[in-house]
């Protein structure tokens, strides 16, 4: 080393890392430039790459689990820049919703200005993290000109039968005072108050027609191999597609529109059906307890037990039993009549409300003959018929229909088919498919929402507000104090409207938009959120489309997931948009769990990276988030993990600044001219850490191997340091190696990074540089440790050059004196050797 070079390190002052005054004084400097994070035009070269996280409620403060979130799109985004792609990078404000209205009816406080202080406080929370968002594309959904188009959507499915209105069983939750979607109900609880249990009641909503692309939906699952099977796996359950039939019962005594249609997945089976069960909730029964005086009290009964055991999620431990009707129906197949029951596990919302009963070839089935002592007749066996087969018999695969007229003998497999085309050919029944999934209710009674644009006029009836008086403004102040159904109801101003197809006075809808519909498109309108003609220009949206990468939390896979899908699909068939999904890759990250639960305010075990960067700086609370596990695993808190981070951030601090002044020289040689064995030793660590970063960075995200993989790089470094000053390691290599040190930081701890970047004598923006390529020569090992196995039990391991072939390995090992210890008195027979791999002696 230099003479001069000597003397700048060795009365050079230590300078003691603080995060505390580097921080502030870099997002200063980014926030002052708008174009920092911004994506380029969509008419540009560049390879595109749309990251997105679920966009937040904006609830007025951060926790470790959003942070861990963050942490992860912002190192994609970072290496993504660095990688040469136009990156868009957007974030927005889950603005309207229930706990907005619930805070001001605590705190005497409007929902408008709850929501936009919190999303000020959380923005600023999020940009001294340094958080790599374009806010230029910025989205708040409280906001005239984002729900405008929520009501633009609304109209436009209207049109096209997409939306509609009806009386219906709905869940309702009296905590929340309001209409919940099926999807919103878990387990029989509210799925914001999970205390709180769900009742059903009789009201007429809007809904939106999601049931039309049922299929659609359940078949591009396969289409998505970039998503969790477990999103997918719970998506497809959810759907819940049955294949089957639909058959019609005449009753005896009844008109034709008295009879009763069961849907089955067995219609092979139905010559042995010896009773139908109906939901005591069915409109025969309800037709039946208007004049049956015994009838009515005991269905009564039934429904009282039914909504008992819904209310505390026990529908499934109902002991199962049932009422006699008195009443027969008529199998069309057979003209046989049998008796219709009523049976308290026969649920209306699902399916026809109804079942034909089959005890011999199904256990609910049997359990319920057996109790009440109805017929059991079988009319399935095995190719192999015995009489002695134990029942209920419910195999199809292997098994032929018998006693079923001029289906006998015919394999189970081809019945199904020909006996459902019969029954549509005589015009009793038909094929169908069911779903589980029913529409989406979107109606909500409260007032922090879309306004509905649809108004009620005596004389027209119900009627769409025309587009262009768009949007149909929410008022910003009310009273939600003590309302009584929908707040808006109590706002004239609000209410009282004229009809746009007469002119005469109309009453506008009441009800607000379910917040799911704000977050199904909302990162459409990132792509162009100034938009004021359109939801977004479809040319920009098409190019950014589908997602490249969205990551958010794996409770959203039925609520959002679901619906955002189907908007897409809608959109699609609106010509808006070109793609069908999304989303190309869904990740899903771990929870932060603290004392044992999932972080959150609700549980009071929350950490406030305020907090966090307050001690140890924001780089090292964003590091530890990614260091402490894999990105799809839950994550324990520990704060001196944070603690940990901060010290490695230190060292690196540290090193880097001890040789900066001479490294900030011009660049000289190259790293790689008469390498010492050191620098050699160096750059081959440098090297083989690049590999392993960059092939994380493509998909498998193993962050927490990454950054332990850099900590073992700078050991390298504070454990060749002598070799450093003594000029041992070049000061080309040195260059090289801290060069590289910090644009692999970059993405985790972009602070110290850019901080070090200039101390190095860099100019620009250091995640707006070139990621290092890993130099295959360079990472290579001169020598390599093989293990040695005898009869596939390890025996010693033997170091040998790195490109050893066969016969050498064989060697090494024969030579070795361990191995040729154990070998004594034995006999080699076969040999396995896999170069780079291992060795395996097989002996007698």
């Amino acid at each position: 080393m230099p003479e001069a070079a000597q003397n700048v390190l060795e009365n050079a002052p230590e300078i003691r890392y603080n995060p505390a005054e580097i921080e502030p004084r870099l997002q200063a400097q980014w926030d002052a430039d708008p174009t920092l994070y911004a994506a380029e035009p969509h008419t540009g070269g560049k390879p595109k790459y749309y990251l997105v996280e679920m966009l937040p409620y904006p609830s007025g403060v951060l926790h470790m689990g959003h942070m861990r979130l963050y942490a992860i799109g912002d190192a994609l985004a970072r290496q993504g820049w660095m990688s040469g792609k136009n990156v868009l990078h957007p974030m927005g404000w889950d603005a309207f919703g229930l706990p907005a209205e619930n805070a001001a009816i605590k705190n005497n406080v409007a929902p408008r200005e709850w929501t936009l202080r919190n999303i000020a406080a959380m923005r600023k929370q999020m940009q001294r993290i340094g958080l790599s968002y374009d806010w230029g594309s910025e989205v708040t959904t409280c906001l005239p000109e984002y729900y405008r188009w929520n009501q633009w959507f609304f109209l436009e499915m209207l049109k096209r039968d997409l939306a509609y209105r009806k009386q219906s069983r709905l869940n309702w939750c009296p905590k929340c005072n309001t209409v919940l979607a099926n999807e919103q109900v878990a387990g029989g609880y509210c799925w914001r108050h999970e205390d709180t249990l769900v009742e059903q009641r009789d009201l007429t909503q809007w809904f939106y027609r999601i049931t039309n692309y049922a299929e659609e939906l359940l078949q591009g699952l396969d289409a998505l191999p970039g998503w969790p099977e477990k999103v997918r796996t719970m998506q497809r359950n959810w759907i819940g597609r049955s294949e089957g039939a639909e058959v019609t019962f005449a009753v005896e005594g009844c008109t034709d529109d008295m009879s009763v249609t069961v849907f089955t997945t067995r219609i092979d089976t139905i010559f042995g059906a010896t009773s139908l069960q109906v939901a005591p909730d069915h409109p025969i029964v309800t037709h039946w307890c208007g004049f049956d005086e015994k009838l009515r009290p005991e269905v009564e009964a039934m429904l009282a037990e039914q909504k008992m055991a819904r209310d505390t999620d026990a529908l499934g431990e109902l002991p199962k039993h049932g009422i006699d009707t008195g009443r027969r129906a008529v199998n069309p197949f057979t003209g046989e009549a049998i008796p219709v029951w009523v049976a308290n596990y026969v649920l209306s919302g699902y399916g026809t409300g109804a079942v034909m009963s089959v005890p011999a070839h199904d256990e609910r089935d049997f359990e319920f003959a057996t109790k009440y002592g109805l017929p059991i007749k079988r009319v399935v066996a095995p190719y192999l018929d015995t009489d002695e087969l134990s029942l209920p018999y419910t195999d199809k695969a292997e098994s032929v229909l018998i006693e079923s007229g001029q289906w006998t003998g015919e394999p189970v497999l081809e019945a199904l088919e020909k006996m459902a085309k019969h029954a549509e050919a005589e015009g009793f029944g038909k094929a169908t498919v069911t779903y589980r999934l029913k529409d989406w209710g979107v109606s909500r009674q409260r007032y922090w929402g879309t306004p509905i644009p649809v108004v009620y006029c005596d004389a027209c009836g119900m009627q769409p507000v025309p587009a262009e008086q768009l949007p149909v403004l929410l008022p910003e102040t009310i009273d939600v104090q003590n309302v009584q159904g929908s707040p808006l109801a109590s706002v004239p101003e609000f209410l009282n409207t004229t009809c746009p197809a007469c002119g005469g006075a109309a009453k506008r809808e009441t009800d607000t938009m379910d917040t799911f519909v704000d977050s199904s498109w909302y990162f459409y309108r990132y792509t162009d959120p100034k938009n004021a003609a359109a939801p977004f220009a479809s040319e920009v949206a098409n190019y950014w489309f589908e997602i490249d990468q969205y990551i958010g939390g794996v409770e959203h896979a039925i609520l959002h997931l679901i619906y955002s899908r189907f908007w897409t699909k809608v959109m699609r068939d609106l010509r808006l948009i070109e793609n069908s999904e999304p989303a190309t890759r869904l990740f899903t990250q771990g929870m932060v769990i603290k004392n044992g639960a999932k972080m959150s305010k609700s549980k009071g075990n929350v950490v406030s990276p305020d907090d966090m960067i307050a001690k140890y700086g924001a780089d090292a609370t964003r590091m530890y988030a990614l260091f402490a596990a894999p990105p799809d695993r839950d994550l324990e808190w520990q704060e001196e993990g944070v603690a940990g981070v901060s010290r490695f951030l230190s060292r690196v601090y540290r090193i880097t600044m001890k040789f900066a002044p001479v490294l900030r020289a011009h660049e000289g040689s190259s790293a790689t001219e008469a390498l010492s064995p050191a620098g050699q030793k160096l750059l081959r660590k440098l090297h083989q850490t690049i590999a392993k970063i960059t092939l994380d960075f493509s998909g498998r995200w193993h962050f927490n191997t990454c950054i332990a993989s850099v900590m073992v790089l700078v050991n390298e470094l504070i454990a060749s340091e002598s070799a450093m000053d003594s000029g041992e390691v070049s000061e080309a290599t040195q260059r090289e190696l801290f060069r590289t040190l910090v644009l692999l930081l970059a993405p985790f701890a972009p602070f110290l990074a850019q901080e070090l970047w200039g101390e190095l004598g860099h100019e620009g923006v250091v995640f707006r540089h070139t990621w290092p390529v890993a130099d295959a020569e360079l990472a290579r090992e001169d020598e390599i440790e093989i293990p040695v196995q005898i009869n596939g039990k390890l025996a010693n391991v033997v170091t040998v050059p790195a490109e050893a072939d066969k016969d050498a390995l064989l060697a090494a090992a024969m030579r070795d004196e361990r191995i040729a210890a154990r070998l004594a008195g034995k006999t080699v027979v076969k040999t396995i050797v896999v170069p780079g791999k291992l060795v395996n002696l097989v002996v007698k």
